[in-house]
């Protein structure tokens, strides 16, 4: 919940009895999600200040936009705004501990694991040492290919498997003419061979249509559609990447309401299209390190009430993609922040 119609105070206009009333709220709401009151304040406080008092000051953060109270209680909650506050200016964020350090080194490490792989457990490390959900977008892949081939499925679909040089390998779906024959499958899965084995698929996509529209190929209409549809799926697409997501059952624990169900199965239907993971992206990529977006921060996260801690991950000191964590806003950002920052500077170092 957010009042975006007050203006609130800076963290420097807080005197120190209001800070450590609002800090007291934000440290209960992070670890129980439920409100506090002013009786229980009144126990928890280093200075002495009754709860007439302690009322007084939570009415004050009210109206200045950084608590609320709930319907059914007489306790307080921060709201977005007021996390957000805490977390630029009262949150202490310390190194992760060596445990958990050496936990997230081993499950990344690995010989012989393919770069696909080391994403896909980052983000179900990141999910079970969280609790929440771990989220990766992995980079277009610009390895040289090595294997190819076209699987006939369904009439009217098949599926193309390419295996890169590093051994990702991946599937995908392509449309074709519905009475095809399996003799022009395998056509079309040595053509590709054949020529392009070693190249990227940048390379192949621009050498197949220069020899296409040339009709250089030397290939039957129907295998010529095969060869065209087949790299045009696999190596489209503006964001050039996939989204891993592990975890999501995480983000249903606390959820009550039907509506706040669905806000949340729309944000993860939304995070895996195109515009979304190209958004991710700049999101990750607006500033230096570790981002954090509370709620209302974001429209894409605002409506599901969730919150969104992200790193950019880099190769060769470029931003090939991203790493994350999403959450509810009471998440442990004190302890995740850390973990996703590591995490990143992991999977850079790995990536050479």
């Amino acid at each position: 919940m957010s009042r975006p119609d007050t203006k609130r105070p800076t963290l420097t206009e807080l005197n120190d009895r209001s800070r450590e009333v609002f800090r007291l709220i934000v440290d209960e709401f992070v670890e129980t999600g439920e409100p506090i009151g002013s009786r229980t304040l009144s126990r928890r406080l280093t200075s002495r200040l009754s709860p007439a008092t302690i009322r007084n000051v939570m009415a004050d953060l009210e109206e200045a936009g950084l608590l609320y109270s709930p319907h059914t209680s007489a306790g307080r909650l921060p709201t977005d705004a007021g996390l957000r506050m805490f977390v630029d200016g009262l949150l202490e964020v310390g190194n992760l501990a060596s445990e958990e350090r050496r936990d997230i080194e081993r499950r990344l490490a690995g010989s012989g694991r393919s770069i696909e792989q080391m994403l896909e457990e980052a983000s179900s490390t990141l999910s079970g040492l969280s609790h929440c959900a771990g989220m990766v977008l992995a980079p277009k892949t610009e390895s040289p290919l090595k294997h190819i081939e076209f699987v006939p499925l369904s009439p009217g679909r098949a599926l193309v498997v390419m295996v890169t040089a590093e051994g990702i390998v991946e599937n995908r779906l392509i449309e074709v003419p519905g009475d095809i024959p399996a003799s022009a499958l395998t056509e079309a899965g040595n053509f590709l061979a054949a020529r392009f084995v070693g190249r990227t698929l940048t390379e192949i996509r621009r050498s197949i249509d220069a020899e296409l529209t040339a009709n250089r190929a030397h290939l039957d209409g129907l295998t010529a559609k095969v060869v065209e549809a087949g790299v045009a799926t696999w190596a489209g697409g503006e964001s050039g990447g996939s989204l891993i997501i592990r975890g999501q059952a995480h983000l249903l624990d606390d959820v009550t309401a039907l509506a706040d169900l669905e806000h949340i199965r729309a944000l993860f239907a939304a995070l895996e299209t195109e515009e979304m993971m190209l958004r991710i992206l700049d999101l990750a990529d607006g500033g230096e390190g570790v981002r954090i977006f509370i709620g209302a921060d974001n429209d894409l996260f605002s409506l599901s009430g969730c919150s969104f801690i992200v790193a950019p991950y880099h190769s060769s000191q470029q931003l090939v993609g991203a790493i994350g964590v999403i959450g509810p806003t009471r998440m442990n950002y004190a302890r995740i922040i850390p973990m996703v920052d590591y995490t990143a500077k992991l999977i850079g170092d790995a990536m050479g």
